[in-house]
């Protein structure tokens, strides 16, 4: 049962040839056997699971499942979970249990999901690898042995549904922190567009660029899961009136008479990336040609300014959202001589060094000093580079370009924290832009290690995007059943 994709567990499900109980007691074993291996989790609900499992099995009993009933999920631990713990990966929550239900994990439940736990992270979603977790970095399964990076900020998640720990999973990207992670452990990771899905009940990062979104195994699993997730939510003043709804299999985009305008990022042809992304990149690009797409070279002028802007705007957002963290109404309170020693005290002991240090920057940037020098002048990038997408997206449909540079690294590769960030220079401009873009696997490097490559398109493009990473999907033929990854 664990190599079952979502789709054909349903199926199952729908045709009585598994319980959710039995589907849902066969993930908990997996969790007690590798789930310490791969610290994907932060806090397990097995009680909860094998409720809401039996409660699915009486619901499809009486003729009434809903959409995903049965389906055992994990919760990136950055969406609020009423009476269980959300921490948010740091200490300064490490305690918190909320009285409120995240609109997004509320989704799940009214689709009838079965919650299997809250996944690990980078702390606040600040991070690259998820080593900036309170709690540890979870492991890649892929080569688990060499304590690869499973990524960030989503890391805990990825870990899971590749291992086999989770049929799927929740994630948000601020800067690529779905579509990073899902590259590097051979999944699919959707970003949707900003606003698509509520953000509300999920501990904030940067409001303007936090995006909850899907990862699965493949295209259609992740659509599934966009499309519970998806919705307008009056308590979100950010969201959507936009839906997205997933009605079956992926249509074809390709062939048939059917014409597509494909755009390749000029900009990007001379950032450098590892020869077996190259090859896998031209590979799929070359796939696409032939099957009658039409290859267009596009610019995004400002595109590689993107980083730059990136690291000034979401650290001056973070700054204003993580003020609210003081020792005095809820988390983490170490107490000092006055109010001010255990505001010192509370944070200083509460938040690690990479939240500090994104607390620091924000702080600076948005100083009277340095507002119109820094925050204005990377909002007028920010600008640019969504008018930089605009202009693409009149000379083609959709765009692809890598979700990395590379493949998975060692946990210990050593990178300074300016490395670490620039890790995220084909994922951070999309987050800019609002724009939805999806990482779907493109093949595997000669090391055995998975890459993807990212398929983007316009605002409120979702489905067309999902529909070109299926094909993508389906050339690439990667074999990313847990069983398969792990050899168990």
């Amino acid at each position: 049962m664990i190599n079952l994709t979502i789709t054909e567990a349903l199926e199952k499900l729908n045709n009585r040839e598994i319980s959710a109980v039995e589907l849902t007691q066969c993930y908990l074993d997996r969790i007690e056997k590798f789930g310490a291996d791969l610290n994907c989790y932060i806090t397990t609900t097995p009680e909860r699971a094998m409720a809401d499992a039996a409660a699915s099995d009486a619901r499809r009993a009486s003729g009434d499942a809903l959409p995903l009933d049965g389906i055992p999920i994990a919760m990136k631990d950055l969406f609020a979970t009423r009476s269980i713990r959300t921490t948010a990966a740091s200490r300064m929550l490490e305690n918190f249990v909320p009285e409120y239900e995240s609109t997004v994990s509320q989704k799940f439940i009214d689709a009838g999901t079965v919650l299997l736990g809250k996944a690990n992270l980078d702390e606040f979603a600040m991070g690259t690898f998820s080593k900036t977790s309170f709690f540890g970095a979870p492991i890649n399964p892929w080569q688990i042995e060499k304590r690869l990076t499973a990524g960030g900020s989503s890391g805990g998640s990825t870990s899971a549904v590749a291992g086999g720990l989770a049929m799927g999973a929740t994630g948000t990207d601020t800067g690529g922190s779905i579509r990073f992670p899902s590259a590097i452990t051979g999944l699919v990771g959707m970003k949707p567009t900003y606003g698509l899905c509520s953000r509300w009940g999920c501990v904030a990062f940067a409001s303007s660029l936090d995006t909850p979104g899907p990862i699965a195994r493949t295209v259609d699993d992740t659509a599934l899961l966009l499309s519970a997730m998806a919705g307008h939510d009056e308590k979100d003043s950010t969201s959507s009136t936009n839906g997205f709804t997933y009605n079956g299999p992926l249509d074809s985009i390709l062939g048939e008479g059917k014409k597509l305008r494909v755009g390749v990022i000029k900009e990007f042809s001379d950032v450098k990336i590892s020869d077996d992304m190259k090859s896998l990149f031209d590979k799929r690009i070359a796939d696409l040609k032939s099957m009658g797409a039409e290859i267009i070279e596009i610019s995004i002028p400002n595109i590689l300014d993107a980083l730059a802007a990136y690291y000034i705007i979401a650290p001056a957002e973070a700054s204003s959202n993580l003020a609210r963290y003081d020792g005095m109404r809820y988390g983490l309170r170490v107490e000092g001589n006055d109010i001010y020693d255990t505001f010192k005290k509370s944070r200083a002991a509460g938040f690690g060094d990479e939240v500090k240090r994104r607390m620091i920057v924000g702080t600076a940037v948005l100083s009277s000093e340095s507002y119109d020098v820094y925050f204005m002048q990377a909002a007028r990038v920010r600008r640019l580079i969504a008018n930089g997408f605009d202009s693409a997206f009149s000379q083609c449909d959709l765009i692809v370009c890598p979700s990395s540079a590379g493949t998975a690294m060692p946990l210990d590769a050593g990178l300074s924290p300016l490395e670490f960030y620039a890790l995220d220079l084909f994922t951070v401009a999309m987050n800019l832009a609002g724009v939805p873009a999806c990482s779907v696997p493109c093949g595997l490097a000669s090391n055995g290690l998975p890459l993807g490559i990212q398929v983007v398109g316009r605002r409120f493009d979702d489905m067309r995007v999902l529909q070109l990473a299926k094909h993508i999907e389906s050339v690439a033929n990667v074999d990313n059943r847990p069983t398969v990854i792990m050899g168990k």
